[in-house]
């Protein structure tokens, strides 16, 4: 999907170094994927601490079961 974007020449220039990739397009993409990921860790990480865990649960029994 063709856009126009006004990206700023100084951080794309920085990315481009950073990143050690070709071109901007391959530097934009890599960008878009670190930030989903980081958003995506972010959220998992809200969600640390709050599983209920069952006191009894004995892996070893659910082992034999199978």
């Amino acid at each position: 999907m063709p856009t126009n974007l006004a990206i700023d020449d100084g951080l794309l220039a920085e990315a481009l170094k950073l990143g050690g990739l070709k071109t901007k397009r391959e530097t934009v993409n890599q960008a878009l994927e670190d930030f989903i990921r980081s958003r995506k860790r972010r959220s998992a990480l809200k969600h640390l601490g709050t599983i209920q865990f069952a006191p009894r649960w004995s892996y070893k029994a659910d082992r034999q079961r199978r």
